[in-house]
């Protein structure tokens, strides 16, 4: 029976190195998959998938305007999807993840989503949102906070490295952008 999976996690746990890896897995027994990530990660090349392990995959873009529905269609219709596999899924939007239940309903195809839960200030994205509450699993994938501790949160970093406290939701970075912790050194950091 196909179902909705989201694999969230705060940053560097892995997402993108378990979502290429499950990839793998099908593609190796003969079965063909969709991957597709956001076009506003532009952090590696666009149009791809990227561990910093070193892998990556060739995968479709989407934005908040895509048409999911028609894009897996249109896949479809070329030829029998085994896998549909979401990577950045925190900026779907709740439509879309709405739409992509469908496509488990009534098509039959598993989707695995993977994403970050919460932003730098602690708020949920829509696309994480929407997830946690349509999913049929939910998966979390732990990184380690540097003080050992398991890090289910993120803090965004100017560029001196000082924690931010305000700004917009999203702002694409990496390392040099973003931090995972705890939420004991979550709340340290954000405090007035």
């Amino acid at each position: 029976m196909a179902k909705l999976y989201f694999y969230y996690s705060a940053m560097n746990a892995g997402k993108s190195t378990v979502l290429l890896q499950s990839a793998h897995n099908y593609q190796e027994r003969g079965m063909r998959v969709l991957l597709l990530t956001a076009s506003i990660d532009d952090r590696f090349e666009t149009g791809h998938i990227a561990s910093r392990i070193g892998i990556s995959a060739e995968a479709c873009l989407f934005d908040n305007s895509t048409d999911l529905v028609a894009l897996i269609q249109n896949e479809i219709n070329q030829q029998t999807l085994s896998c549909i596999l979401i990577d950045e899924a925190q900026f779907l939007t709740k439509e879309q993840v709405y739409a992509l239940s469908e496509i488990v309903d009534k098509q039959h195809i598993p989707v695995l989503a993977f994403g970050i839960r919460t932003d730098f200030q602690g708020e949920l994205f829509e696309g994480s949102q929407a997830l946690l509450a349509w999913s049929d699993k939910l998966i979390e994938l732990k990184t380690v906070c540097h003080c050992g501790s398991k890090a289910t949160m993120v803090i965004r970093l100017n560029e001196q490295g000082i924690p931010v406290k305000e700004g917009a939701q999203v702002e694409i970075g990496g390392n040099d952008r973003y931090l995972s912790v705890c939420r004991k050194h979550f709340k340290e950091a954000v405090r007035d």
